[in-house]
């Protein structure tokens, strides 16, 4: 009982009960479940219980994806279902009600407007802050690496570009911090990243490798979440994160029949049923990083530094210690 309130208390993690669909392709062949709250039959089919951060509920109106897992199609259905189920209301929203709610939803923007380190973001015309975020222009689409921009736009790789103004400012206003958020921009931007082995990119696109920075993933411009619904698997789920139930999936039917996979979350596939969705998640807006650690769906990276640092062994990137101080620095300010 005292595990299960840690994962409350110190990562901030909430327990989300899913039935899994009836057609699934897969089955639970093996489950660790220190808390006994998964309910499965014999053929491994039923309700199990995963464990999951909260979502940011502000810049929504950049969001391709509601939830971890895009089991809401959109914000009207999240707040419908999110009332009935938790509310358990004599009578459902009425509509006006539900306009009042997306309506309230969309027009809260949140950004980062001073740094301990660096002092103001919207010094000698940096573009931070939630007033900027207000302005972004967003279309589903808009930075689609794929080339599905509705605007016919190639692909920008400058994501963000909020402290460029910085490289004019007067040499006194670029402390060592600021440098750092210059660099650590660029980083994000700019470095190259060999992206190999995740579901959802390299085998949808057929490639065994893929050159792209950060922001191939983060694309949307001046927010960091993905343009499209691109669900993905990075690996997080396999980690094995203490104090999370474990799952072994078998998968029987489908285009990856005989495959088998041991993690924390089965991710989207717990709603679509497919394995092709087995550890997939949203990729999530950048946006107030540095005041919502822990990271990752699971919380299981403490700060920026873990996560920076996962992201460097998993792909093998070569990153200096600099260029990950420089980083972090950079997602602290947005």
């Amino acid at each position: 009982m005292r595990t299960a309130y840690a994962l409350l208390l110190n990562r901030g993690l909430i327990r989300i009960p899913l039935s899994l669909p009836a057609s699934a392709e897969f089955s639970i062949t093996d489950m660790i479940d220190p808390y006994g709250c998964s309910q499965l039959d014999s053929q491994g089919s039923g309700v199990i219980s995963v464990y999951r951060r909260p979502l940011p509920v502000t810049n929504l109106v950049f969001l391709t994806s509601i939830t971890w897992d895009g089991r809401e199609p959109d914000l009207r259905t999240q707040a419908l279902n999110a009332a009935l189920q938790h509310e358990r209301p004599k009578t459902s929203p009425s509509e006006d009600q539900l306009d009042q709610i997306v309506g309230f939803e969309t027009a809260n923007y949140t950004a980062q407007v001073f740094d301990r380190a660096a002092g103001s973001l919207r010094a000698w015309g940096a573009t931070a802050g939630p007033v900027a975020v207000s302005d972004q222009q967003f279309l589903v689409g808009i930075n689609d690496p794929f080339g599905g921009n509705p605007t016919g736009a190639l692909f920008d790789p400058d994501v963000f570009v909020l402290y460029e103004p910085w490289l004019q400012a007067p040499h006194t206003a670029l402390t060592p911090a600021r440098q750092a958020v210059i660099r650590g921009e660029r980083v994000f931007n700019e470095k190259l990243i060999t992206i190999s082995g995740v579901a959802g990119l390299n085998d949808a696109l057929g490639l065994q490798r893929i050159a792209g920075a950060c922001s191939f993933c983060h694309d949307t411009p001046g927010v960091g979440n993905h343009s499209t619904d691109l669900p993905l698997d990075t690996g997080v789920s396999e980690l094995g994160t203490r104090g999370l139930p474990r799952f072994s999936l078998s998968c029987h039917s489908g285009p990856l029949a005989g495959a088998s996979f041991a993690l924390t979350d089965p991710g989207r596939a717990a709603i679509t049923g497919q394995c092709a969705d087995i550890g997939k998640f949203k990729v999530p807006t950048l946006r107030g990083l540095a005041a919502r650690p822990p990271y990752f769906h699971d919380g299981s990276a403490n700060t920026l530094m873990d996560v920076v640092n996962f992201y460097d062994h998993r792909f093998a990137i070569g990153l200096t210690l600099q260029q990950k101080r420089d980083l972090v620095a950079f997602l602290k300010t947005l």
